[in-house]
């Protein structure tokens, strides 16, 4: 390898982009194009480099197997960056194979962390955690360990274990230091500032308070009734029942939570159950009907009993009862949650993520687009959506991806 292509990779190695790309801009061989195609993904020009990169998978013969599958990985991380979740994960699985069978255990360990973040970003946590006990991150350069802690952390914070979660971006911000790469500098210092933002609201006899994540940590492990509006679940430490299937059901017992240890009057529950402005006969069975599947779906945490007024949801064991609800609640939270991280999305990517059809997918967008929340950038196939940054919007609790015994 010749004296400019070892200068271009070193320069890219600590952060200098425009460096690497004068001494290799020119040139249309085989490392020249595969390290352009890098320099333009730091620049932020996705397209160009994954034609890069394409192209110097070309230029090297079939004999230059590590050189090819080094293409393969950075083409895969582009695919990451630019939220093309559909990118083929067989082709990465591959290139990995390749590299570890020639002894290049650094690319090896890397592709299997962008393995990791992959399915970290659609919610599969047991499969990234099942990938993350395989990949030894000692042969990692200080760039990809701090990538490394930060999936490591991103799976402990959707685990909500937040004190592994900050050892592990303490490790991270350690690393990137090591790096001397300012942009992952700031990107390990954004990821740890939000484990001290607000991440929920406490609701509790009338009373409203906002929680941190550890103090979501500690409020779910505690011995209290609660009802998850992040979830859908009614839970008592180890013992949950999902409603997220029946969101009648769940809307019951959040209106009987919020009013615990009084009762919820029968006007309440059916103006927030059923939005029934004017209840007649027909809503009123209706809401019996309800309130006795309930009644028999939370049989084992708490009992409803009817009132005068209305009914009372009273736990078994738990010695109180409170909701736990986004601090900021809006439609299709869920999709905002996703889009908030700042990158460009396809729809289908949203789709993969959130494990829902495309056409809901782009009917919530297009609603989302109408009010000013979201925007479109770009048309057909290559049309992405993105959202400008909103202060204090709570992410993690609204991810996919489970919470502790889901």
């Amino acid at each position: 390898m010749d004296s400019l292509i070892v200068a271009a990779a070193q320069a890219l190695a600590s952060g200098d982009v425009l460096g690497a790309l004068k001494r290799v801009a020119l040139r249309d061989d085989g490392p020249a194009l595969a390290l352009r195609g890098i320099a333009m993904a730091q620049l932020g020009d996705l397209v160009r480099a994954k034609a890069l990169l394409k192209s110097a998978a070309r230029a090297f013969s079939p004999r230059e197997a590590v050189a090819r599958a080094r293409c393969i990985v950075a083409e895969a991380e582009i695919a990451l960056v630019s939220r093309d979740l559909g990118w083929p994960e067989k082709a990465l699985e591959t290139a990995r194979a390749a590299l570890e069978k020639h002894g290049d255990r650094i690319n090896a360990a890397h592709a299997r962390n962008l393995q990791i973040r992959r399915l970290l970003l659609i919610g599969h946590l047991d499969e990234a955690e099942r990938l993350l006990t395989k990949l030894d991150p000692s042969p990692l350069p200080p760039a990809a360990r701090a990538s490394h802690e930060l999936a490591v952390a991103g799976i402990a914070v959707r685990r909500l274990r937040i004190e592994p979660a900050r050892a592990a971006l303490t490790r991270a911000a350690e690393a990137a230091r090591k790096a001397a790469i300012p942009a992952l500098v700031v990107e390990v210092e954004d990821a740890a500032r939000i484990l001290d933002e607000p991440a929920a609201r406490l609701i509790a006899k009338g009373n409203e308070r906002l929680l941190s994540l550890d103090k979501v940590e500690a409020l779910l492990a505690s011995d209290t009734l609660v009802v998850d509006a992040c979830r859908n679940v009614v839970r008592n430490g180890a013992d949950i029942i999902s409603l997220a299937s029946r969101p009648v059901l769940f809307a019951l017992a959040r209106v009987l939570a919020e009013a615990a240890p009084a009762g919820a009057p029968r006007a309440l529950l059916l103006s927030r159950a059923f939005r029934a402005r004017h209840a007649d006969e027909s809503h009123r069975a209706r809401l019996r009907v309800e309130v006795g599947r309930l009644r028999a779906a939370l049989e084992p945490l708490a009992e409803i009993s009817a009132t005068t007024e209305g009914f009372v949801l009273t736990p078994r064991q738990a010695q109180d009862v409170v909701v736990l609800a986004p601090s900021v609640e809006v439609e299709n939270a869920p999709l905002l949650a996703l889009l908030s991280d700042g990158e460009s999305w396809s729809s289908s990517a949203l789709s993969i993520a959130l494990s829902a059809s495309p056409r809901t997918v782009q009917r919530a967008l297009d609603a989302l687009a109408a009010i000013g929340m979201v925007q479109r950038v770009g048309n057909g196939r290559a049309c992405r959506w993105m959202m400008p940054p909103v202060v204090g919007f709570p992410t993690t609790l609204l991810l996919p991806g489970p919470l502790p015994s889901d």
